[in-house]
């Protein structure tokens, strides 16, 4: 549906995109994953034909994005992290504005309303809107010309955890209605959640591209939570020169470890524990998240 190969973009000589190539496949939900200014707006700017790049080359639905624009963005919806919108108006009537612009049917808005839930609101000045309500009417008007692929930067950070647990549910209904879905976030259980691909970006290099089910199958290690009675510093250094230790991530009087190791991990755990100079309150092996990974890969901000 969408590939993307050797990217760049500059900002004068700051390289925004360092030759990133990825493909999304039609009807999925694709996980763009990375910190601020990673790279993620910059890539779905490009991507819906907001800015230019200046290397590589973009494919939409087999046709070079560059040649076909005007024909291709006519399938793409688009969700601003930070949308605007008239604030004079109500709900009811920007839709209606931008309907009459893009030929879309009046009688299909409260259709549109409803999906976001927003009826109630239609007829409030969106100035009065929360930041949450503004991003479900940006929504909105994202479906107004039916699109096969739909971007979404950023779609539940305004919003309440009832609003993030419906916006989850809308996007895994999207899915059944095969609409391809461009999903930029820093939520990364609603990554998990709902996308079936996950994309790493971090200074504006692609680190990581895998399915979430190759994700478990080969980069989700355990990892070994552990909490003292009290503050375990001078042990956590000697943790880290251990070389089957991979890292160890402090958390007052918790530490979670994360090993190369796993079965030799469990042999010699509780020997190097017995070391400290504090009791253990608890300790317990987990499965790791992506959450995990994402921490994992930007901070050695290797390639994968």
């Amino acid at each position: 549906m969408i590939e993307v190969v050797n990217l760049k973009k500059n900002y004068g000589r700051f390289e925004a995109l360092k030759s990133i190539s990825f493909e999304v496949e039609k009807g999925s939900v694709f996980g763009f994953i990375g910190r601020n200014g990673a790279g993620k707006t910059t890539t779905m700017n490009i991507l819906t034909g907001l800015i230019r790049f200046d290397e590589g080359k973009i494919s939409i639905k087999g046709k070079d994005f560059l040649k076909n624009k005007r024909e291709l963005t006519k399938s793409i919806g688009y969700l601003p992290e930070t949308p605007t919108f008239y604030n004079y108006m109500n709900a009811y009537e920007y839709l209606k504005f931008i309907g009459e612009i893009i030929g879309y049917e009046v009688k299909n808005i409260s259709k549109l309303l409803e999906m976001v839930k927003l009826t109630k609101q239609k007829k409030k000045r969106i100035g009065a809107y929360s930041r949450g309500m503004k991003q479900r009417l940006a929504l909105a008007v994202a479906f107004m010309n039916s699109p096969e692929i739909l971007f979404l930067d950023e779609p539940a950070s305004a919003l309440d955890p009832e609003g993030r647990v419906e916006m989850l549910e809308l996007i895994e209904g999207l899915k059944d209605e095969k609409i391809t879905i461009f999903l930029s976030t820093h939520i990364l259980n609603d990554a998990e959640r709902v996308c079936d691909r996950i994309c790493i970006i971090d200074e504006g290099k692609i680190l990581l591209t895998k399915s979430l089910s190759e994700l478990h199958k080969t980069y989700i290690q355990p990892i070994f939570d552990i909490e003292f009675e009290e503050d375990p510093k001078d042990g956590i250094n000697l943790l880290k020169k251990l070389k089957w230790i991979e890292s160890v991530k402090e958390n007052g009087h918790k530490i979670s470890l994360y090993v190369k190791d796993i079965d030799y991990a469990k042999k010699e755990i509780l020997k190097e524990l017995s070391k400290f100079n504090t009791n253990v309150i608890s300790y317990q092996i987990r499965k790791s998240t992506l959450e995990d990974i994402f921490m994992r890969m930007i901070g050695k901000n290797e390639v994968i």
